[in-house]
């Protein structure tokens, strides 16, 4: 291993399992298993190339380093650059640490060479091995997930099918034993454990033209094949295909198949690796035998031809009376009944001594165990436990299944509670709810005994009940695809998502996020239609619409994100734009919901069915008949997930008082033709988008219709491009943020654009003519908008935007900052109203009061009853007393000092003075008290 490979490798072994070099040896132990927990893991010092546990009869975990530290591997450009001196240094770095190869053996073998994406503008070195029909195979070695999933690829024009590779150290003449296997280096890799291989290529590419060759050359007299394709469910296929067409050629056929023992795929490089970290020459050597015996084993089993052919296979290999296994989708139970065995051995050695045959004790023995065998169907399909996945919040659990069909070579993949995976007729049940017509029709003893098969050591997964960004994990997971540090990783057959060490998925099932994994198809043109249709303002909701990809990591870091909100008038392009963004989204058709027709246990859980995307609440203010029924919604239930609060407190079913309290992980924006209208702790967290009904003209129309007519399919590439900027977007975001914060507290006194001091209160800039200024005195408003402005910079990473765009934009958003302050230091409209009555009515009368009943100059007295009546009678329009006694608490321009004081009424006294009647005793009256 390369030196500096080698020392971080260490380093995170050290770090990450706790393993410790045991001094004057080789190796380093005491680290702790991630599968058992047992501190029984292991590997060697000088060539950590694995780390394995000590348990081998109980754990057998095994993985190797590079596929725990991808980032260590994958940069050989960088690790070992190439030169005039050393011209192939990178590619031989990798064929020898990477891939473990001797290079005296392979010289010449090879060439490095370079690739180039011009769609993705970005390339790589390559290891180039050339064909013998002309082209070559190159494998990308510089982080080639870059490239998505291709990591090799042939010469386009040159067909490589017909032909196989063959190593040139290999004299086909000579062989008598010829290994078939898929890629180059599984090739080189049997080779180096002197196995002659080698490769068709593709597993569906039968080499036809170089069997015939072989033929030819060799005089008919043809050497044995072991058809060693990768043991997965194509590979089985192609297998079957491949060795009924190579006897047809006249060749003798059998197969060899590597065990998986989990979701990670093991080739025969892997195996090579395997072995060479055994430092035993002997006990390699067995090793060797023992892994290469096992894989010819599950070849048999792979291409026996019936039912009872496997199943004297299997007993063969590792006698057992009774035991299940699987043949053409189909499961079946084996008892071996030695009654019978005794009696057919018995005949067998009579028929023997009367026929004068000449059998050996092996050949009676199989015979016997034919006729004595008793293979039985116990259900027309095979389940097969994949994993176990629990959710350790609310202590469920449940195992993944996947059940394969013989009839149409289909399968269905589904969960098992405990429960049904216990009892047999829960298991057949479950069976036939999952899969039409699956049928099991085992005893309870034989499903004991297929479960603790399947079920000893099942690999567990982790899980989420959301889709978007996992702040415990660090990724983001939708649902077939995840993104982490960059990288972009699918899903497997399994249905979950391997990255490194951590195995997750999701179980929200009810939210589909179609992401477009394919740039190619990517189409930019929204961009330009999107600033036609919307200008700026379009341009501030997609700002939002990226942050909230980064909202939980923003929150986490500064402790909130800010809500939006759309107003406008009726056709003034909202559901345009929100449909847009939607797609953007990967949730084309969406649009929002509207909390006011849910309960809150409802709103509570769709609110957390995403993580790091919108919710979008609709048309939530209601008047007339539907003001009684929206009660049921009030915004200040909004109020904690600026922060990202609970969503609500939820019982855990157990015997304890356990309790499950999900966090608000999205963001919020509301789309309504009127205003919030809510408390100033809601209104200082909303920024605000107003859309007013636009002009219509032909072009903007026909922009308009280009924009509703683009596809989901074609724009939703978008949130991989964003997802996988995440670092860089939250480093910039850091380095942004107090800057923003600090123009925009000294708006009034330094122009924003180029930080000139004003030279006069009202006039605009001197240097840029920026007429953008004033106070924003609420501290939250400023850092709402401050992240929309650095959110803003960040989006030019994935957004080619303009600096006209940006100017404009950046505007926006201030004037934005600036509305919301000056409405948070306006009244409520019903408040407003209320001083509006409250200065006509006054000024009915020039000689004294009619609703003010103060006798203080600077202090407003006002008795609601007698303020409602009055206006009553003046035709005058407010709201009922009890909004008002709910409102006014709030208002702003002339500010509440006490509620029902009992007060010298000065009307009273006024209108005892008009009627001249005599005054005996101070009238008092209970008033409200502002200040005037």
């Amino acid at each position: 291993m390369e030196q500096q490979i080698r020392a971080d490798v260490i380093q995170r072994l050290e770090s990450d399992y706790g393993l410790q070099h045991m001094k004057d040896t080789h190796y380093m132990r005491k680290g702790t298993c991630p599968q058992c927990n047992q501190k029984r893991l292991f590997s060697r010092h000088d060539e950590p190339w694995f780390i394995r546990c000590g348990r081998e009869e109980k754990c057998r975990y095994m993985v190797p380093v590079k596929e725990l530290y991808p980032d260590l591997f994958d940069n050989w450009s960088k690790r070992a650059p190439a030169s005039s001196e050393q011209p192939a240094a990178s590619a031989k770095a990798y064929l020898s640490f990477a891939r473990g190869f001797r290079l005296d053996l392979i010289e010449g073998w090879y060439t490095q060479d370079s690739y180039f994406d011009g769609r993705l503008n970005m390339g790589s070195a390559t290891v180039r091995f050339p064909l013998e029909r002309g082209g070559y195979w190159q494998r990308l070695i510089d982080q080639p997930s870059r490239f998505g999933k291709m990591k090799a690829q042939f010469e386009k024009g040159n067909s490589y099918r017909g032909y196989w590779w063959c190593p040139p150290c290999l004299d086909l003449l000579q062989v008598d034993e010829l290994w078939i296997v898929e890629g180059i280096f599984d090739a080189i890799a049997l080779i180096h454990n002197n196995v002659s291989a080698v490769s068709a290529l593709s597993s569906n590419a039968f080499p036809e033209e170089s069997l015939k060759a072989l033929i030819t050359a060799r005089g008919g007299k043809t050497p044995k094949l072991i058809w060693a394709l990768d043991n997965e469910p194509g590979a089985h296929r192609y297998t079957h295909m491949w060795v009924m067409r190579a006897r047809e050629l006249g060749f003798t056929c059998e197969a060899a198949q590597i065990p998986q023992p989990d979701a990670r795929k093991v080739d025969w490089n892997d195996l090579h690796q395997r072995w060479a970290f055994i430092d035993d020459d002997s006990a390699r050597a067995e090793r060797i035998k023992k892994d290469l015996r096992e894989a010819r084993h599950q070849g048999d089993l792979l291409i026996a031809e019936s039912a009872s052919d496997k199943a004297l296979l299997m007993y063969q290999w590792r006698e057992r009376e009774e035991f299940h296994f699987c043949f053409d989708s189909r499961l079946y139970w084996w008892k071996l009944d030695i009654v019978k065995f005794n009696a057919a051995k018995q005949t067998f050695d009579k028929s023997e001594k009367q026929e004068a045959q000449v059998l050996t004790e092996k050949q009676i023995r199989e015979k016997a165990l034919q006729m004595a065998g008793c293979v039985v169907e116990i259900a027309n399909c095979y389940p097969k436990a994949l994993y176990f996945q629990r959710n350790e919040i609310t202590d469920e659990s449940w195992y993944f299944f996947r059940v394969d069909f013989p009839h149409d070579g289909g399968s269905v993949k589904n969960t098992f509670t405990g429960g049904q995976v216990a009892a047999a007729s829960e298991f057949k049940k479950r069976l036939l709810g999952m899969g039409a017509g699956a049928v099991f029709t085992g005893s309870g003893q034989q499903l004991d005994k297929l479960m603790k098969d399947q079920l000893f050591g099942i690999k567990t997964v982790q899980t989420i009940d959301y889709v978007g960004y996992s702040k415990e994990y660090r990724c983001y997971v939708f649902n077939d695809v995840a993104i982490r540090d960059g990288q972009v990783i699918h899903i497997n057959e399994e249905e979950f998502f391997e990255m490194g060490k951590l195995k997750l998925k999701t179980l929200q099932k009810g939210v589909r996020i179609n992401l477009e994994k394919d740039g190619k198809k990517y189409d930019q043109q929204w961009l330009g239609l999107l600033w036609q249709c919307f200008g700026a303002q379009g341009i501030v909701a997609l700002t939002f619409w990226f942050g909230s990809l980064f909202a939980e990591q923003i929150r986490g870091r500064y402790q909130s994100f800010p809500f939006l909100e759309a107003t406008g008038e009726a056709g003034a392009g909202k559901t345009t734009l929100l449909t847009l963004l939607w797609k953007l989204a990967g949730r084309d058709g969406y649009e929002g919901f509207d909390p006011s027709k849910s309960t809150k246990a409802g709103r509570s859980r769709l609110m957390g069915q995403v993580s790091g995307m919108p919710i979008v609440l609709l048309e939530s203010d209601r008047s007339g008949d539907d003001k009684t029924h929206a009660k049921t919604f009030e915004w200040d239930e909004l109020k904690d997930y600026y922060g990202g609060g609970t969503l609500a407190t939820k019982g855990v079913k157990t015997a304890g008082n356990e309790t499950y309290e999900p966090p608000f992980r999205g963001t919020i924006a509301i789309s309504q033709n009127a205003p919030v209208v809510a408390s100033e702790a809601i209104m200082t967290r909303i920024v605000k988008l107003h859309f007013v009904r636009p002009n219509i003209t032909a072009e903007s129309r026909a922009a308009a219709d280009r924009l509703n007519a683009l596809e989901g399919s074609t724009l939703s590439n978008f949130v991989l491009q964003a997802a996988r900027k995440e670092l860089e977007v939250m480093e910039l975001f850091g380095q942004h943020i107090a800057g923003y914060e600090a123009k925009l507290r000294n708006l009034h006194a330094h122009c924003f654009a180029c930080e000139t001091p004003f030279k006069d209160e009202h006039g605009e800039c001197s240097n840029c003519g920026n007429k953008l200024r004033g106070y924003i005195r609420v501290e939250r408003i400023n850092k709402n908008h401050a992240q929309l402005l650095t959110l803003l910079d960040c989006l030019r990473m994935v957004v080619p935007l303009t600096d006209v765009q940006i100017d404009h934009t950046r505007a926006q958003i201030i004037r934005m900052a600036l509305e919301r302050q000056a409405s948070i230091s306006s009244d409520h409209p019903v408040v407003a109203e209320f001083w509006e009555v409250y200065e006509y009515l006054e000024g009915l009368d020039a000689d004294g009061p009619v609703v003010n009943h103060s006798k203080k100059d600077h202090v407003i007295a006002i008795n609601l009853n007698d303020f409602v009546k009055c206006a009553a009678e003046h035709r005058q329009k407010i709201a009922d007393v009890s909004e008002l006694r709910e409102r006014l608490k709030d208002s702003r321009s002339r500010k509440l000092l006490d509620i029902n004081k009992a007060t010298d009424s000065a009307v009273r006294s006024h209108q005892a003075k008009n009627s001249n009647a005599t005054v005996t005793k101070q009238p008092i009256v209970k008033c409200w008290h502002f200040q005037a």
